[in-house]
């Protein structure tokens, strides 16, 4: 909702204090550079979560890895390691070198979690991860599992039949939801996904087809948490997976940079002080991007610079980090409408728990419109044959955001980065994609064949 007074502020005194609102506010896009950001030592001062942590939940994901593999099959290959390629997108950054009019310097690589086995986006690595951590925890303490056990136990009846006594809610645009469905579903556990109004139709269906209720909500998203937390609340066995809050989906996600590290290492690609590394990640409430940027800051430091993507129309991280508020403040206060194609961005309100960790690691958050998704889309499927749902575009323009604006120069500037930028490399987090129907998948790449031909024709 559109305020006249926002936490006692008037909107042109909240300008005033942050220059940066007034074009937030216009829905033009903008790079916007975190002032608070401090080095790697000083930051984690402020942080209670732990490498300790991240191992854990690497340890317990490895531990459920024989059950994943036995009941996905597509997982055998990888053992029961849900894990997604690596690839260097040369084409695409010579096309956007010419888009863009100017040199790109370093690699550029594309990071597939829009091909991750079981629900084909990032939400495969927290929200898979959450649920298994509570399988683990009821199981364990039942007493019909132990951490020495092969986990491949878990898909009997047994276990089916005890977890069918509890249930597991969740919140969600989509993708989280899907992730979540599932393998709860899959567990045996009862499951109710609760989706806001953004969520694909297609979503809903397959999730349904699953054996999953889905709630639907009129409104956004954070209506659609706070229904599903309130009905949770009311149910002693019901476990609600809070993608604003919860620690676990945050370290489900952190586990993604050890596993990027190796992939690295495996491409011979360095990280050091003269071979920086920018990872661009789409964001919506911030959980995934944030737990991802906060394992990798662990491994790479202050090698590592991490931006986060919002769509010009839903940049509720960016609004929460900028004017220092967090959760307090949401892009609706501000006359925002939260009207975007990237379903799974679409969060009026971003998590504070998520803005206070990355408020001394983020590097900064930068905003892009739907045409120009819709245009990288069309681009990649040209360039790379790889098909992307729109949301997961968002960090593909993160490196000319860095090259091309003033914002981006100044930040290599201060940073000093500017003479190391031709041995840097640059990932872009593709965030969901491969689920996608194929027919609405074409629907996406016409679109953005149409906005590319009228430009031409101008």
């Amino acid at each position: 909702m559109d305020k006249e007074f926002i936490l006692g502020k008037s909107k042109l005194q909240w300008i005033q204090e942050y220059p940066v609102l007034k074009d937030i506010m216009d829905i033009r896009e903008v790079l916007w550079i975190n002032p608070k950001r401090k080095n790697f030592h000083e930051a984690m001062k402020n942080i209670s979560i732990s490498e300790l942590d991240v191992k854990d939940a690497e340890q317990r994901l490895k531990r459920f890895a024989p059950f994943i593999a036995k009941v996905f099959p597509e997982t055998e290959i990888t053992k029961g390691i849900i894990e997604s390629a690596l690839f260097k997108i040369n084409n695409m950054k010579a096309n956007m070198e010419s888009y863009y009019d100017g040199e790109l310097l370093g690699n550029l690589l594309l990071k597939c979690d829009s091909h991750l086995p079981i629900s084909g986006s990032i939400k495969a690595r927290g929200g898979i991860y959450e649920v298994l951590k509570h399988a683990e925890d009821l199981a364990l303490k039942e007493g019909i599992l132990k951490e020495t056990d092969d986990y491949s136990i878990i898909d009997s009846d047994i276990f089916r039949e005890f977890f069918s006594k509890y249930s597991v809610a969740v919140g969600s645009t989509g993708n989280l939801g899907l992730s979540i469905g599932i393998i709860s579903a899959k567990l045996g556990f009862k499951v109710t996904v609760h989706m806001s109004a953004d969520a694909k139709q297609w979503k809903k269906d397959l999730l349904r087809s699953k054996g999953v209720t889905v709630v639907e909500y009129k409104s956004d998203y954070s209506k659609a948490v706070e229904e599903g937390r309130k009905l949770s609340e009311k149910d002693s066995n019901s476990y609600f997976i809070d993608d604003e809050n919860s620690v676990d989906l945050f370290l489900g996600y952190a586990v993604a940079a050890l596993r990027l590290k190796n992939q690295l290492e495996e491409m011979k690609v360095l990280v050091d002080e003269n071979h920086p590394l920018f990872v661009y990640l789409p964001c919506g409430v911030g959980g995934g991007p944030g737990g991802v940027a906060f394992g990798l800051k662990l491994i790479f430091k202050d090698n590592v610079h991490c931006f986060f993507a919002e769509p010009t129309h839903s940049p509720c991280m960016l609004v929460g980090m900028a004017t220092e508020q967090h959760n307090k403040v949401s892009v609706q206060d501000f006359g925002i409408d939260n009207l975007t194609i990237a379903d799974g961005l679409a969060v009026g309100r971003a998590s504070g728990f998520i803005g206070k960790v990355m408020e001394e690691l983020l590097s900064g958050v930068y905003t892009v419109e739907d045409n120009e998704l819709y245009k990288l889309l069309t681009t990649l499927v040209d360039t790379e044959n790889i098909y992307l749902e729109p949301s997961a575009l968002a960090g593909m323009v993160g490196i000319s955001k860095l090259f091309k604006t003033v914002e981006g120069r100044t930040y290599m500037e201060n940073s000093n980065l500017k003479n190391k930028m031709n041995n840097s490399t640059h990932i872009v987090w593709a965030t969901g994609g491969s689920m996608v129907p194929k027919d609405e998948m074409m629907k996406y790449y016409g679109i953005g064949k149409d906005i590319l031909s009228q430009e031409n024709v101008q």
